[in-house]
């Protein structure tokens, strides 16, 4: 499991010229599965973005987490951040998990981030999205689960 998670102090998602997701201060969350993933590596992978602490405390020390500063959060699932790259120079997604397996994963992901913050935002799996972020910092976090799950 991967999350590219981006510090904003604002981020939205269309599908098809309607906006279906929007955000203030907080995280965009872009979520890539893979074939052996399961609940209980969500479970870490949630735990490890609800705990990160870059946000700035009053001494401009990146020292507080997204409950603290009362953050929102729009979680967008993206197969390609299992791209492979390897041969040639068309990417191969044959490590994403497949359509129906990720999406119940990225549905529980969801539902977990929404039982620690008061606003959490969706894309649409699967869909042709448009994702506008105003990225603050710049701050760009990758988290893997091969790292923190060991």
């Amino acid at each position: 499991m991967r999350f590219l998670v981006q510090r904003v102090t604002q981020a939205s998602v269309e599908v098809e010229n309607q906006v279906i997701g929007s955000i203030g201060k907080g995280y965009l969350v872009f979520v890539g599965i893979t074939g052996t993933d399961t609940e209980a590596i969500a479970d870490k992978m949630v735990k490890k973005l609800i705990g990160l602490r870059i946000f700035e405390d009053e001494n401009g020390k990146t020292n507080l987490d997204i409950k603290t500063v009362d953050g929102q959060m729009l979680l967008i699932s993206q197969f390609t951040l299992y791209a492979d790259c390897k041969k040639g120079n068309r990417p191969s997604f044959i490590h994403a998990g497949s359509p129906e397996m990720a999406n119940e994963l990225y549905q529980y992901i969801i539902q977990r981030c929404r039982q620690e913050i008061e606003k959490v935002e969706e894309g649409s799996f699967g869909a042709e999205m448009k994702v506008s972020l105003l990225n603050d910092g710049p701050f760009t976090v990758w988290l893997d689960s091969e790292e923190i799950c060991g």
